[in-house]
């Protein structure tokens, strides 16, 4: 199915998708490679998926690249993946701009090194004016962490607790300036949120497939948003 082919067949498209990139260690071991390989392929991949989804257009794309509990893993596959960013951001953040997408970090920025936060900082000056597309990365990322952080803040903010609602406490999260998820897509042939928009994906529709995060391509993203095409959304109603 071809982009124009498959924007004709579309009854609607999402405002919002997320994506749970998994797979990128498992395709590396799958090819005796370090798994640090699948994770620079998983990187590649990001750049060709983030320009196709710009062609449909979809206004927003969060892609989780890194959680807070990814702590936990060897320390020079952490290394490797803040090097990776900084690389990405380098490599691909000019060419990303240039086709008017705006990069913006949700995270816990502060806890990450100093030159990885700087290149973080300068890609979102770059492309702070940019309209087109708006690519969210999480990284360094937890949904529970964003809440506390939020009620963190509101508290701070000596907010009284009858002032407090959704649209509150949405004003508060990582997300404040995008819309809540209408598609969450997860590679790898995991079945779970794993702390991913806990908040955002209240209403979300899934998409789960084996596929792992640097196969998939042009018409697996075909095939989720055909697939959300057809779906009837209620948001509680009938």
């Amino acid at each position: 199915m071809t982009n124009k082919t498959a924007i004709s067949e579309l009854s609607k498209l999402p405002t919002h998708i997320a994506f749970v990139p998994d797979g990128n260690g498992r395709w590396a071991e799958r090819r005796g490679l370090p798994r640090l390989h699948g994770h620079r392929a998983g990187a590649e991949n990001m750049q060709r998926m983030v320009t196709y989804l710009n062609e449909y257009p979809i206004k927003y794309v969060t892609l989780y690249g890194f959680s807070t509990e990814n702590w936990s893993r060897p320390q020079d596959e952490v290394d490797g993946l803040f090097h990776l960013l900084e690389e990405f951001i380098i490599t691909y953040v000019p060419e990303i701009s240039k086709k008017g997408i705006q990069l913006r970090h949700i995270g816990r920025l502060n806890q990450l090194p100093e030159y990885l936060q700087i290149a973080i900082k300068n890609a979102t000056e770059l492309t702070s004016k940019n309209d087109r597309m708006t690519l969210n990365v999480a990284f360094n990322y937890g949904g529970r962490g964003e809440i506390v952080d939020a009620t963190r803040q509101i508290l701070t903010d000596g907010i009284k607790p009858e002032e407090i609602d959704e649209r509150l406490f949405n004003s508060y999260l990582y997300t404040r300036d995008s819309p809540d998820v209408d598609l969450l897509i997860r590679t790898g042939d995991e079945t779970r949120l794993s702390n991913f928009l806990i908040w955002q994906t209240a209403y979300s529709e899934y998409h789960f497939t084996k596929v792992l995060w640097p196969d998939f391509g042009k018409k697996d993203i075909d095939r989720a948003l055909l697939s959300y095409s057809r779906r009837k959304r209620r948001f509680g109603g009938l």
